[in-house]
This record gives structure tokens, C-alpha cells and sequence, in this order.
């Protein structure tokens, strides 16, 4: 750990005091309502798919469906590429799986080409296409008329699976809340520039500083230089509102790659939050001690950001 002037500011006088304020102040939530659901994605999935989902309308509750069916993705075959999402499942994953005709014979093959556009409507597809709509349970959804609409419908399935992306969503979330602190940092220290997302690469052709890696595709949430001073300084961040045993190794890795960095001269500042940490004190701590700088978001409301970069 750093010692730092602003900790004896907070009234913290050791590295324990230092820590159990870190402790002590970790977030509950960072959740906005737009964590929830990502509203704005799921209508642009569907509008650019609302042709071929309306075509399927013509078939609720028709009589010879199938005939019907194969009469539709016949002369419009792009309706072919909608068919694996009105199960919940994305055309690419589906084409990996090899499904069980027969559980009893428990013997699969994968037979998923036929949702291409431009694959031959041929006897062999006619008969996969017939089977992936039978045995889906799509074909009685349409016919029992379960539905009014398939694109209402669909628009209920990108609900459903969005919520897969919350994950993905916290850890943007995250990294927009520390993106603040650094905006309002640069507004008002012409010396300073960060970005976003750095790569080995940009690092050297944005910011001008040749860095070594330790992973091909090793990136920074962001990457801050002091010009004046020379200073290239590297971010992570990450939220854990849940503990469990990937957290020891998770505290491990940013010790490991602050001591690699710190052996070219670099800085690395692990932004960490959550109340999972709770769960994972010990080696947290350990990383605490060793790292020059394990911080949280209550640091950076206090201004800690300013010392460490500014060095006031």
C-alpha cells in the first residue's frame, strides 16, 4: 500500500485503519434501472427483424400449417434465419448442438445448415425444417393460436434473453461510474489524458508509451497519463455484489499484474467494490499490502484520484 497524505486527511493512520476504511465502505449496488433490461437493443433486434416475423403471422392458426410453413420458407427464404431466435436460441449456438432425435437411442447429429438463406429447399431440408418445427413446439404455438403476434412474442423472447447480459452490464456500469471520476479529473488538469478500452497498441499510438504484456490480448479499462510529469497510469475495475471462491484467485491476478507492471515503472490502480469482498477479506488484504494502490469508490468521491496522479 501507498501511503498517502490524504489517508492521515480521513483520519487513517496504518495500513490496517487504511483497510478496514475500504472494508467498511464497500457499495451495496450500483444498479441503475437500465441495468435491468436494455431497452433500447432488444427494439432494434426486433425492428430489423420485423419483416420476416410477420410473415410467420400468417400461419397462426391455420389449418395444413405445414404445408403452409414450407410453402412460406420456400418463397421467402429469409424467414429461415428467425426460426432458432423464437426458441431462445441464437442461429450460431444452435448450429454447434447436436440435439437427440431419440432420447431412447441417445444418438445426435448436428443438422442446423438449413436456416441459411441461400440453402436449397431440397428433400432432405424440407424434412429437417419440418422436424425443427414440430419438435420445437412451434408448430402448436402457432396452430393452438398461444399467440396473437411473433413479433410481440419475439419482443417478449429479447427480454427474456437479454437478461443473460447483466453480468456484462455490471462490470460497464462500473467502468462508467470510474470514468466520471476520471472526466471531471482531466476537465480540469489540462496535463492529463486518458482512454478507453487500452491495448497494448493504443496505448503507444494515443498516449505514446511503449508497454509490454503479459496477455496477447491484455487491455486496461483505462489507461491515464500525467504529460507532465511522464506518468502513465493503468486502470482496472471490477464489482462484486456476490462472494465466492473465484475472488482469492481474482485478488491474486491484480497482485501478479501490478508486480508486472510495476517492473517496467507503470502504475497499475485496481478500482474494487461490492460487498462480496466481505467473503474475501484475507486475500484482498493481501493484495492491499502489496499493491501500491487497491482502492473503492468511496476513495475516489473523497478525492483520492487527485494525490495519487497529481501527487498534491
Amino acid at each position: 500500500m501507498k501511503d498517502l497524505n490524504i489517508y492521515e486527511e480521513w483520519g487513517l493512520n496504518s495500513e490496517s485503519e487504511v483497510f478496514d476504511f475500504l472494508i467498511e465502505n464497500l457499495k451495496d449496488s450500483i444498479y441503475t434501472w437500465d441495468y435491468f433490461v436494455d431497452w433500447e437493443k432488444i427494439r432494434n433486434r426486433v425492428e430489423d427483424l420485423e419483416v420476416e416475423l410477420n410473415m410467420l403471422n400468417s400461419l397462426i392458426g391455420k389449418d395444413s400449417i405445414e404445408d403452409k410453413f414450407l410453402e412460406l420458407v420456400k418463397e421467402y427464404p429469409r424467414v429461415k434465419k428467425v426460426l432458432p431466435l423464437l426458441i431462445a436460441v441464437r442461429q450460431n449456438k444452435l448450429r454447434k448442438m447436436s440435439i437427440l432425435e431419440d432420447p431412447k437411442e441417445m444418438e445426435s447429429e448436428p443438422k442446423r445448415n438449413y436456416f441459411k438463406i441461400k440453402h436449397e429447399i431440397d428433400p432432405e431440408t424440407k424434412e429437417e425444417l419440418l422436424s425443427f418445427f414440430n419438435n420445437s413446439g412451434l408448430k402448436e404455438v402457432l396452430q393452438e393460436k398461444d399467440i396473437k403476434s411473433v413479433q410481440d412474442y419475439y419482443f417478449g423472447i429479447e427480454v427474456g434473453m437479454d437478461t443473460n447480459a447483466r453480468k456484462n452490464r455490471t462490470g460497464f456500469l462500473m467502468e462508467s461510474l470510474v470514468e466520471d471520476f476520471l472526466e471531471d479529473l482531466v476537465e480540469k488538469n489540462d496535463s492529463l489524458e486518458y482512454i478507453c478500452q487500452a491495448k497494448k497498441e493504443t496505448i503507444k499510438s494515443k498516449l505514446n508509451k511503449e508497454i509490454q504484456i503479459d496477455e496477447s490480448n491484455r487491455k486496461f479499462d483505462f489507461a491515464l497519463m500525467n504529460k507532465e510529469s511522464g506518468e502513465l497510469f493503468l486502470f482496472e475495475t471490477n464489482f462484486y455484489s456476490g462472494g465466492g471462491s473465484k475472488l482469492k484467485s481474482t485478488a491474486g491476478e491484480y497482485q501478479y499484474l501490478n508486480n508486472f507492471l510495476k517492473n517496467q515503472g507503470l502504475d497499475l490502480i485496481w478500482i474494487t467494490d461490492g460487498k462480496g469482498w466481505n467473503t474475501a477479506k484475507n486475500p484482498l488484504y493481501e493484495t492491499f499490502l502489496n499493491n501500491d494502490y487497491v482502492l473503492n469508490l468511496e476513495m475516489l468521491k473523497r478525492g483520492v484520484l487527485e494525490e495519487i496522479i497529481l501527487k498534491k
